[in-house]
């Protein structure tokens, strides 16, 4: 989600959706000042997606289109929130009626590129990746390129994915949901030692996963570093005794 998609105060969403609810002729209103509310509701919607609570948002998104209907935000939203209740043909027009409105929005294409992706439409996404990072004034690229390596690697395509991933890291080198992929990207081409640089800068800024630790002992294999792979067995275990990656690990052990 769009980094400007940030959190209000309370106090501030209090009034906000307060005056949003003492002004029902909307039509009456001059076009500037729909257009700011259009854009406050749209901002109170991502808040009730976040939480969970999606007629909620629904409703403020239905309001800011009757306010404003060609606010490009808006429908991008949309499309998130119909693609996160499963309604994908909506979710695809919301995102389609986005980008007719504004062929160059960066969070549209990068947010419908995810969508297609999920889809397993994996070409169409990867051109609406590359098309986002094309405008030098996006400021989430590294998102982009990003979400074009997990594309990639889903479509099977490690090489494309190793580039997509080492251009987000170039733009934010401790960028988690990059550093983990490439970890995994070295160690299934044998890359022993690079596998194990990239997980130590992900275990510096990421979570310490059942998966992240599960690759670790991978890694620690492939090394032959029997003293990491002993370490981290052994915290896979204790902390996610329960998780699919144990089960491989345990599996994985001589019998």
């Amino acid at each position: 989600m769009d980094k400007r998609l940030r959190a209000f105060g309370v106090a501030f969403l209090t009034v906000a959706l307060a005056s949003c609810a003492g002004s029902p002729q909307n039509t009456s209103k001059p076009a500037n000042e729909r257009a700011k509310l259009a854009a406050l509701n749209t901002e109170i919607a991502v808040q009730y997606m976040q939480n969970r609570e999606f007629q909620t948002a629904k409703d403020k998104l239905d309001k800011a289109l009757e306010l404003d209907p060609h606010n490009v935000d808006t429908h991008n939203t949309f499309g998130l929130l119909y693609a996160v209740l499963g309604e994908h043909d909506k979710a695809e027009a919301a995102f389609k009626k986005a980008l007719s409105l504004d062929p160059d929005n960066s969070s549209a294409l990068n947010n419908y590129g995810q969508f297609l992706c999920q889809r397993k439409r994996f070409d169409e996404g990867e051109k609406m990746f590359m098309q986002a990072v094309e405008n030098p004034l996006y400021r989430n690229a590294e998102s982009a390129y990003n979400n074009a390596g997990v594309c990639a690697m889903a479509a099977g395509k490690l090489e494309n994915a190793e580039t997509y991933f080492r251009r987000a890291l170039e733009i934010d080198p401790t960028l988690a949901p990059a550093l983990l992929p490439m970890a995994d990207i070295s160690l299934l081409q044998s890359r022993g030692p690079q596998a194990s640089a990239y997980l130590k800068r992900y275990f510096e800024v990421g979570p310490r996963s059942p998966r992240a630790l599960w690759l670790g002992v991978q890694i620690a294999r492939l090394n032959a570093d029997r003293d990491a792979e002993a370490s981290l067995s052994l915290e896979l275990e204790r902390t996610f005794p329960d998780s699919p990656q144990t089960k491989l690990l345990l599996d994985s052990r001589p019998q």
